[in-house]
């Protein structure tokens, strides 16, 4: 079997190192004793810029914050036809937001995967939730190294418990250690000892703070600490916690009784200490910790290991196998540490129950264990990475209401907290009562028509005397323009034309159109396109209810025919668009030539509506997934960016798709709405979903490296317009089907 390894590798020094390295050699071993013939390569992770001289198994480095390192890394391991790989995740160790990047390697893996999660939290950011919730969905089988991993993965990442093994923390086998050691020389001393890369979070200090109480009954007690300062800590804050504790040592009048081994020490100089020290401690100060190799060596040393009682060493010292201790508390500390100084068979109790426990831990047992995984799934069907068929979440307007007060829906949100310094904006009252009048006329949600007062109030106060409108309004009630824009003067037309067609009861209907006919001298001045498609969309709802309106016929045909003629002077064979440029809120364009050609029924109509729909399309469909272009905007001619996609975009998608299909009843533009959807709910460039299911809220963006946490009004009316927009055209299809289907197959569309 052809295995690739991903993740940090030797000679780089941390513990996912050690760890990926002891597993590669303990497959390979398994070859020497003919019980196996596996063939390993390795593709690991560089940090920071850093260059090591790797041994031949490593075919291949990713660069941690290089985004098309991950890309082309999928390709290169997909060239070397591997059965399966075995994928190391921790957050730190991978590119992007709490190590995002490793998706876009994951999703473009053609093989069977298997992850060991060295890390599982139970209070996870939105990135980490999501992130691990893919990394489960991706993986055939996800390998923990406690119990209680496999509770959080179930409870909190909802991940099916048959994808789920438990396999012990690897460590070298200590049946037979010699204490060939130069490097230690504590003849005559009670040693007492930790290791590993010294941090603030590993508590070193609790057990100097105890030690004048031990060293008063036990004054030949020594207290090893054996290890270098973290990478990442050196980089930051270089020697400072060190040197704290040797302050604090001296302080304490035990100086003389703490040793600092500043070293990375070979794996056969950690075995010797661990052999020789009477009792080792683990101080760690957080009771999060899902996975300590640490101390997983000492169990497997056979230690008599005192420890804080973190989650994975309150498993490992279950049933006698070491003592714990309240975190920070010295006390509680010496008074253990001088009652088992003080009675030496305890420690050999604890010992000898440690080490025959830890029998079960040597590397050559674990790397037969995963062998035994690798098996299984090389020889059972590829789960493939396909998303689910599109659910709908539950509809929820609790954000939308979180944002409106008693003036309007503000702009703004600093994460889902209301931001009001921010203040209020025309364009977003006239989307939020675009939104409220859907949901009631659709059924959805009919109690959110109360909220339409409010909008309408903001709107009625943001008209000026000659009919155009304000646009941005202060907290503090004041204007903050002397005029609007004209993409906000559109967007308040299509939702008085909306109103005019299905007002909830008369006096809305009047209202929409003072409003509308307020306004309407201003209709044929308006130049931007974007704004012009939006009127054409309110026209077209007009129409629905006063058809035979030959001054707003008229204007429509004027408006229709403006963006025509903007594509004919614009467009060529390659580059079929109206200006030379894709920016924001694009599909609007062709969903405003959709809705015009619905009612006209022009060819010329129907011919540019079709082109610029499959040229928008051609640009933003990507490998069964929509990418965005972004806020920083693609011009003709250049490379097109992905950074700053943002929700408004997605909701054109959804609605141009969705009107294309109501027109031509090609299905491809369903299935096109549904993709375009799921943008939202994942299955975008970065595979983390907008749509945040605990505030009810939608992301304001997507960037490079992470999701823009924020949730303003434009994120989350447009993910609920798209919502409902999917939604409605879900249930014209059932309604269409229902006298040719079966219900099996009504059920299934």
């Amino acid at each position: 079997m052809r295995i690739i390894i991903l993740g940090n590798y030797m000679p780089r020094r941390c513990g996912i190192a050690t760890f990926t390295t002891n597993l590669a050699n303990s497959i390979l071993a398994a070859n020497d004793k003919k019980e196996t013939n596996n063939e390993v390569l390795v593709v690991a992770m560089n940090d920071h810029d850093q260059i090591y001289e790797y041994p031949d198994i490593v075919k291949y480095t990713i660069k941690q914050q290089e985004p098309n390192d991950y890309n082309t890394a999928a390709n290169f391991i997909n060239g070397l036809n591997a059965d399966v790989c075995i994928f190391q995740h921790e957050f730190g160790i991978f590119g992007g937001e709490s190590g995002v990047y490793a998706l876009r390697l994951l999703q473009q893996l053609k093989m069977p995967i298997i992850t060991t999660l060295h890390t599982i939290l139970q209070t996870p950011s939105y990135h980490e939730k999501h992130i691990l919730k893919k990394i489960g969905h991706l993986s055939q089988k996800l390998i923990v190294m406690s119990h209680l991993a496999i509770d959080f993965l179930t409870t909190i990442y909802e991940i099916p418990l048959q994808k789920i093994e438990f396999i012990h923390h690897g460590v070298p086998d200590f049946s037979n250690v010699e204490n060939t050691s130069t490097k230690f020389n504590y003849s005559g001393k009670k040693v007492l000892g930790t290791f590993g890369f010294l941090g603030r979070s590993k508590g070193i200090e609790t057990v100097i703070n105890a030690l004048p109480k031990v060293v008063n009954k036990h004054p030949n007690v020594i207290y090893v600490v054996l290890g270098q300062t973290h990478p990442n800590v050196k980089k930051h804050s270089n020697e400072e916690y060190r040197d704290y504790l040797k302050d604090l040592a001296e302080s304490n009048n035990v100086a003389n009784n703490v040793i600092f081994e500043d070293d990375f020490l070979e794996e056969e100089d950690i075995k010797s200490f661990l052999v020789e020290s009477d009792i080792y401690i683990t101080p760690y100060l957080n009771e999060a910790q899902i996975t300590s190799g640490t101390i997983c060596y000492a169990i497997g040393a056979g230690a008599c290991i005192v420890s804080t009682p973190f989650w994975h060493a309150k498993e490992l010292l279950a049933d006698n196998r070491g003592k714990t201790f309240a975190f920070g508390n010295s006390d509680d500390l010496a008074e253990t540490l001088c009652d088992l100084l003080d009675n030496p068979e305890k420690i050999a109790q604890i010992k000898e129950a440690a080490f025959n426990y830890g029998k079960k831990l040597y590397w050559n047992k674990i790397g037969l264990q995963y062998i035994k995984e690798l098996n299984k799934i090389n020889n059972t069907p590829l789960i493939t990475h396909d998303e689910k068929p599109l659910s709908l979440p539950k509809f929820s307007m609790d954000h939308i209401k979180r944002l409106t007060d008693d003036m309007g829906i503000l702009e703004h949100a600093n994460y889902s907290i209301p931001d009001y310094k921010e203040g209020y904006c025309l364009d977003d009252n006239s989307r939020a009562l675009l939104l409220v009048l859907m949901a009631y006329e659709l059924g959805v949600d009919k109690n959110s028509i109360g909220l339409a007062d409010v909008y309408l109030r903001y709107i009625k106060l943001m008209q000026m005397e000659d009919g155009f409108f304000h646009n941005d309004m202060s907290y503090e009630k004041k204007f903050l323009d002397e005029k609007g824009s004209e993409d906000s003067f559109g967007r308040t037309i299509w939702a008085m034309g909306y109103l005019i067609r299905l007002a909830p009861n008369d006096s809305h209907f009047q209202f929409a159109k003072d409003t509308f006919f307020k306004a309407y001298h201003h209709f044929e001045k308006i130049t931007s396109i974007r704004a012009i498609a939006s009127i054409i969309i309110g026209f077209c709802h007009f129409l629905k209810r006063y058809p035979d309106n030959e001054n707003i016929i008229h204007l429509m045909n004027s408006l229709t025919y403006k963006l025509l003629n903007q594509y004919k002077d614009e467009s060529d064979n390659e580059w079929k668009w109206f200006e030379p440029i894709l920016c924001y809120d694009n599909a609007i364009i062709p969903l405003a030539l959709w809705h015009a050609y619905d009612r006209i029924k022009d060819k010329e109509i129907f011919d540019v509506a079709s082109k610029s729909t499959d040229f928008l399309d051609k640009e933003t469909y990507k490998k069964d997934r929509i990418s965005l272009v972004g806020n920083t905007w693609y011009y003709k001619g250049k490379k097109r960016p992905a950074q700053g996609q943002q929700p408004i975009n997605a909701m054109a998608m959804i609605m141009m798709y969705s009107k294309a299909f109501e027109v031509t009843k090609e299905i491809k533009y369903h299935e096109r709405m549904l993709v375009a959807f799921s943008w939202f709910t994942g299955n975008n460039d970065l595979f983390i979903p907008l749509y945040d299911e605990e505030s009810k809220g939608c992301c304001d963006g997507l960037e490079t490296h992470c999701v823009n946490r924020n949730q303003g009004a434009e994120s989350t009316i447009s993910y609920l317009l798209s919502y409902l927009t999917v939604w409605s055209s879900k249930q014209a299809i059932l309604k269409a089907s229902q006298n040719l289907l079966t219900e099996d197959e009504i059920l299934t569309t």
